[in-house]
């Protein structure tokens, strides 16, 4: 069901896009050589300890995960692209990360991801993660008032296949309310003028995420983290945004958060 949301909603949202926000920055800036995947998570499961907030995460468990997830931060590493499940590695020199990071505040959730390169970047890496940056920017200046699902979609794919990337639409955006996946379900391809209108209080989470050299995924045997189907590398970009009458509100903004990344 499409849930559309007041004003007044939306403003009791704020504290939870601020707290995802805030905690993604920290985490990005603590992930260095050497630091552990499962500290990255302990980490966040502290924050959300400290804030009364709930996570998302942890008890999630849909059809397509082989269990519940049992951590409060998604850590994508190099290949991995999605719903990666924190274990005991240490991070290395030139690993491309991407956290992905949702909670629930006074009952309103966020969601929201990111991608960095730890150490010694990579050129081809850091394109990767520009262009998603550049096609989530792209899809955000699509979530207007009488647009289409379709526009959004379609602003994504323009950057993407600009720089010669493959698109996987099995997983993309989605509603955001009450709960933290709900429709509609925004892929990360699309046509213009196509799908459902987007109307002022619609609230969703924009997420477009490539791979190097392929759009195929496979899973992990850990039964939820997704990887390239070839072993070339990701980056994932995601904000949760309200559509006004106006300009799209960037709930996760971090624009004006301290960081070095």
């Amino acid at each position: 069901m499409i849930e559309l949301h007041t004003p007044e909603e939306i403003a009791r949202m704020r504290p939870a896009g601020r707290f995802v926000a805030q905690t993604l920055t920290e985490l990005s800036e603590v992930a260095d050589i050497g630091v552990n995947l499962l500290d990255l998570d302990d980490l966040a499961h502290r924050r959300i300890k400290e804030a009364g907030a709930t996570s998302c995460y942890i008890d999630y468990h849909p059809s397509f995960g082989a269990r519940p997830f049992g951590k409060v931060l998604c850590t994508s590493v190099n290949d991995a692209v999605l719903h990666g499940l924190p274990f005991d590695y240490k991070l290395r020199d030139g690993d491309l990360v991407s956290l992905d990071f949702a909670v629930s505040v006074d009952g309103w959730v966020a969601d929201s991801a990111l991608s960095f390169t730890v150490g010694t970047p990579r050129e081809e890496d850091l394109r990767l993660i520009d262009t998603a940056a550049r096609a989530l920017e792209a899809g955000i200046g699509a979530a207007r008032a009488d647009n289409k699902i379709g526009d959004i979609s379609a602003a994504i794919a323009e950057v993407a296949r600009a720089e010669g990337l493959g698109i996987n639409t099995e997983f993309g955006g989605h509603g955001v309310g009450r709960e933290m996946h709900g429709d509609p379900h925004i892929p990360n391809d699309g046509r213009p003028g196509r799908g459902m209108r987007l109307r002022p209080g619609l609230v969703i989470a924009i997420e477009p995420w490539f791979l190097q050299s392929t759009d195929k995924i496979r899973y992990d045997t850990d039964g939820w983290t997704l990887r390239s189907a070839d072993g070339s590398r990701g980056a994932h970009m995601e904000h949760t945004i309200a559509v006004t009458e106006g300009d799209p509100v960037v709930l996760t903004d971090r624009a004006d958060l301290p960081k070095r990344r």
